[in-house]
């Protein structure tokens, strides 16, 4: 990753974060961390130099305590992790930074980093901070994967193993590929594992391997076309972040005024 020695007010730091957790017998421990560093990576590649965005080194530790059971997961608790992403931001700031974009490829944690932004522009406010998830960006994942995957393929399953064989082919190990889907889930209920109306569950819970997926349809090229699809979307976002402004700051540009919108969806906080 790129290592920072100039910088502007308008300058971003985008720190890539994962985990270190099982992700069944074919995958290495560093899945999140690997996705996210090689999308971040990718992404300020492509961009012009006149845009002042750089990387972190990734923060490979997260939460990841609903994989406990699993040999090989190594875990930070929530309030370590708002602790260690605050004390990171404060040094950031101190560097004269003024935009910070949490570059989150652990689908267990977005909560954490929508709390860890709060708290850090309420600290900060003239801080934006950004708590962005990593396949939250246009890509062609739900042409690739089959429904059942997209809905059900959250954790080494098709999409993850797919980008791994692009990234990191070495650390992949297609014999030892495991097909499993979650089992006993509600059925007819509003209530479900994600989504509006969710409930708690720990992995073992869902699955015996502790993968969540299809792993044998896997293929490099699939993984490729992800990869290249989300780092197009990734490199959109640090555009768009460039140009941004605080709300309620003086800088006005790019700026949309919601008085002038006839047509308004419910607000959510």
């Amino acid at each position: 990753m790129l290592t920072l020695f100039w910088h502007t007010r308008q300058s971003e730091m985008h720190p890539p974060l994962g985990a270190i957790e099982q992700h069944g017998p074919h995958l290495p421990l560093i899945v999140d961390a690997a996705i996210s560093a090689a999308v971040t990576g990718k992404a300020l590649a492509s961009l012009d130099a006149s845009i002042p965005a750089y990387a972190l080194p990734p923060l490979y530790y997260g939460k990841s305590n609903e994989h406990c059971h699993f040999a090989g997961t190594i875990m930070l608790s929530a309030q370590t992790l708002l602790a260690v992403i605050g004390e990171i931001a404060d040094s950031i700031y101190r560097a004269g930074f003024r935009k910070l974009v949490l570059m989150n490829a652990r689908g267990g944690q977005p909560q954490v980093m929508e709390i860890a932004a709060r708290d850090i522009h309420q600290k900060y406010q003239d801080f934006s901070v950004f708590p962005l998830f990593v396949w939250r960006v246009p890509n062609v994942a739900a042409e690739l994967l089959t429904a059942k995957e997209l809905e059900f393929g959250i954790h080494a399953g098709d999409a993850e193993m797919s980008l791994m064989l692009s990234i990191l082919p070495s650390q992949v190990k297609m014999e030892l590929a495991v097909t499993e889907y979650p089992k006993n889930l509600p059925i007819d209920s509003l209530v479900s594992r994600e989504g509006n109306l969710p409930f708690a569950w720990l992995t073992r819970e869902l699955t015996e391997s502790g993968v969540l997926g299809d792993v044998t349809v896997a293929t490099k090229e699939k993984g490729s076309r992800i990869l290249e699809s989300l780092s197009d979307g990734w490199a959109q976002v640090i555009k768009d972040v460039h140009k941004f402004r605080q709300p309620g700051s003086s800088a006005t540009s790019n700026v949309r005024d919601v008085t002038d919108v006839t047509d308004v969806s419910p607000m959510e906080e």
